[in-house]
């Protein structure tokens, strides 16, 4: 087995590294899973340390919470603390999403780049509550969180040292496995490797690994364990009529609900119909092509319900103008850039373009696809008088048409004769 040890690690490089002599409490962002359950142990014995664990609920389908943290009682940590983050995690992170129709790539809609600020920020006030001077993390040195939470925890408490053991060891999977069985270390599922690794939350889940690596075939049936498959989905649609008000989803088919509990239901039926199923080829911040595939069930419905009621009560210059910047949005998130002023000021102007995203979208729902089917809006800037072919009257008449054409094509018509003439000489 590689070396694991304090002196086989690389000096730091970043002024928020921690080196071995400054650690002394260490705030663990700890899920129970392989690398933080390495972690939890390696960092006692290889730092004499303290361990405080924090565990976030951000609505992760089927975790036991209380196993989670008897595991890590029993494995040495002095303190251990899960918070219920969903109510903050939907209204503070998830909302300007929809609010921006963040989508990464035209597919990534940022469930797991959304929740790194929020797992930072309060990992960054839990050790400070705790006295903690350190703070650790799972992320590989591969993969886009490391910059979403070490960003984060930097721009909040540049006195909080930080270390990332799984970077710094570079092992494998399977590497981390025979630590666990040396170290008589449980694992959810026994001690064989998962096939895939998985990230989830409210807004969906990603799987990546394993057979989902071979760019050339499809991903395995196994990979889908949220989102039934298309071809398996009812033979029949379903229809979602979702209630928004100022961009907000405020209900499902007529029923108010909370915001947590509209995207759980959101979700469920989604599930039940294949929706949300993205096999996505990303362009991470740190360099390299992957393939995920992500479940988004939830956000395939609200988001396209929300584009949707956009078209219909926005101008051409509004909807061509914001759909430029809904993509800078989501570069930001994505990039983990949180506390980047420019988002602030983008968030503001979501929040401007949505004051008046008020009504209601049908969604049809069957095998694999959520589409909007009927919308209505109390500020549509349509008129079923006027759309009507053939019709004329009121603010619009056919008899203006033709002066429209002639100073619209101006200049273009103008530059054709004047080049064809260049060309002809």
């Amino acid at each position: 087995m590689r070396d694991m040890s304090l002196a086989s690690l690389p000096a730091p490089s970043a002024s928020y590294e921690a080196v071995p002599e400054e650690v002394n409490r260490v705030l663990l962002l700890y899920s129970g899973g392989l690398d933080t359950s390495v972690m939890l142990h390696w960092i006692q014995e290889a730092y004499g340390a303290e361990i405080v664990t924090l565990t976030i609920n951000l609505g992760q389908p089927g975790e036991d919470y209380t196993e989670v943290t008897d595991k890590a009682k029993a494995m040495g940590a002095i303190e251990t603390i899960v918070i219920d983050a969903r109510e903050e995690f939907a209204e503070e992170y998830v909302l300007p999403a929809i609010k921006a129709n963040a989508l990464y790539g035209g597919g990534y809609p940022l469930f797991t780049s959304l929740a790194r600020p929020l797992i930072a920020k309060l990992g960054v006030e839990e050790a400070a509550r705790t006295g903690c001077d350190t703070l650790a993390h799972g992320c590989t040195g591969k993969g886009n969180d490391q910059v979403r939470l070490e960003a984060t925890v930097a721009a909040l408490d540049p006195d909080l040292k930080m270390i990332a053991p799984v970077r710094s060891w570079q092992i494998g999977r399977d590497e981390e496995l025979e630590y666990c069985r040396t170290h008589n270390i449980p694992l959810k599922g026994g001690t064989s490797a998962p096939p895939y690794s998985i990230d989830d939350n409210l807004w969906g889940r990603s799987s990546e690994g394993g057979g989902i690596e071979s760019l050339g075939t499809p991903p395995p049936d196994d990979v889908f364990q949220l989102v039934t498959r298309p071809e398996l989905a009812p033979d029949e649609p379903e229809y979602v009529k979702v209630g928004f008000e100022g961009g907000r989803p405020v209900s499902l088919n007529g029923e108010r609900m909370g915001f947590v509990e509209l995207l759980e239901a959101a979700a469920d039926a989604g599930c039940r119909h294949g929706c949300g199923i993205v096999d996505h080829i990303e362009d991470r911040i740190v360099g390299l092509k992957v393939r995920d595939i992500y479940e988004v069930p939830a956000a395939a419905i609200l988001l396209t319900a929300h584009q949707d009621l956009e078209k219909v009560v926005s101008t051409i210059h509004q909807n061509n103008f914001k759909h430029s910047l809904d993509r800078h949005w989501a570069y930001l998130a994505y990039a983990g850039l949180w506390h980047e002023p420019l988002r602030l000021d983008l968030d503001a102007f979501m929040d401007s373009a949505n004051e008046f995203v008020t009504g209601e979208v049908t969604m049809k729902l069957f095998k694999g696809s959520a589409t909007p089917v009927a919308r209505t809006s109390p500020y549509a800037l349509y008129d079923e008088n006027l759309a009507s072919f053939g019709e004329s009257g009121g603010e619009f008449s056919q008899n203006a048409s033709p002066g429209f054409i002639e100073l619209f094509s101006l200049q273009s018509r103008m530059a054709h004769r004047v080049r064809n003439r260049k060309e002809e000489q």
